[in-house]
């Protein structure tokens, strides 16, 4: 059977290949945020020390901030929303990423290449928050 023609003013909907990519940053997040939550300890160490109170805390809060944000990025009608909130989020959490990589100078090479490797990697992730962003549909799916 012939697929019917689209509604007077109805919108297409997305395409398969325009959905992966927020997906993707979704899940990103969301795995960022499982982990904050099942392995704290490794993440503790790099709250900075300029943040008050207990760094577990700060683990906790970012984890959650990751999981909500993931699913509104992945979600098509909370997207307009969460993208911008994604990339706060990267630039937010860039302090501890020089915090890590400052306090893992003396480590093995390969680990102080992978600390000092996730200091630009913010921008990318920034860029890819803001460009699905503007990709995101502006009515309610």
């Amino acid at each position: 059977m012939p697929a019917s023609p689209p509604r007077p003013g109805a919108r297409p909907s997305a395409s398969p290949r325009s959905e992966r990519s927020p997906r993707l940053l979704g899940g990103l997040l969301i795995g960022a945020g499982v982990t904050h939550l099942v392995a704290p300890r490794p993440l503790d160490a790099m709250v900075p020390r300029a943040l008050p109170g207990n760094p577990r805390a700060w683990t906790y809060a970012s984890g959650v901030a990751e999981l909500a944000i993931g699913a509104a990025v992945a979600a098509p009608r909370t997207r307009r929303l969460g993208t911008p909130a994604a990339a706060g989020l990267f630039v937010a959490v860039f302090p501890a990423n020089v915090k890590m990589a400052a306090d893992w100078r003396g480590r093995p090479l390969p680990l102080r290449t992978a600390a000092l490797a996730r200091l630009p990697l913010q921008v990318p992730l920034v860029r890819w928050a803001l460009r699905v962003h503007r990709t995101a549909r502006t009515d309610r799916a």
